[in-house]
């Protein structure tokens, strides 16, 4: 049997081993969504959450950009009916907004051959649509995830292009050893990953994560 983490504690889990994610807090009201989008300051994006639902922006259950308390409560009350279809018990999440920067995908799962892999790609929608990841059995070095980040075929788009400036690089990297070390590390851990990670000029965010727990275990 497997546990879906929602998003919350996906997001806590990978801040435990030093990736950096954008504040967020659960909401369970249209009036507590607007106070704590108010709080966060606004345009803040809001999210179902919840341990059944993983998909949630192909589902419509994604709101951003919101930026005022009506905005909120409207956008809590869409996610929420359409939510509940899915998961009686879901609520929501109110999430500061992320600086746009370039999206990529750091990942990990258990392999039935190879046993822990990490995978590195292009992220957001990208992920499905061009399939640009490399793979590597772990655990993964900074050396080694360097050269994952170097050879997925949309490797320039993390480099200086069309007037931007580079990723950080060395972030990144960061980002793959300790998705390599949490994996290794957390037996329990089925499958994970955090995409999009959004890639700055200095430094790198995680935005959205999920987490696949075995035998119902949960955030130690």
């Amino acid at each position: 049997m497997t546990t879906l983490l929602n998003e919350l504690e996906a997001k806590e889990l990978l801040a435990s081993y030093g990736i950096t994610t954008n504040a967020g807090q659960a909401v369970r009201s249209p009036a507590e969504s607007a106070d704590v989008a108010a709080k966060l300051g606004f345009p803040v994006a809001m999210k179902v959450l919840s341990d059944k639902i993983s998909h949630k922006s192909d589902l419509g259950l994604v709101a951003l950009n919101i930026s005022s308390p009506d905005c909120a409560r409207g956008a809590y009350d869409r996610i929420i009916t359409a939510a509940r279809a899915i998961d009686p018990e879901a609520t929501a999440v109110v999430q500061t907004m992320a600086v746009p920067g370039r999206e990529v995908i750091v990942g990990a799962k258990r392999d039935p051959q190879f046993g822990p892999i990490v995978l590195f790609g292009m992220g957001g929608v990208f992920v499905e649509v061009f399939k640009d990841v490399s793979i590597r059995v772990a655990p993964v070095d900074r050396q080694t995830a360097k050269e994952m980040i170097r050879e997925i075929k949309g490797y320039k788009m993390l480099t200086e292009f069309r007037g931007q400036k580079s990723a950080d690089i060395d972030a990144l990297a960061d980002v793959i050893v300790n998705i390599s070390r949490l994996i290794m590390e957390r037996e329990d851990i089925m499958e994970l990953d955090a995409n999009p990670v959004m890639a700055y000029e200095s430094g790198a965010v995680a935005v959205d994560a999920r987490v696949l727990l075995k035998n119902n275990n949960t955030i130690r």
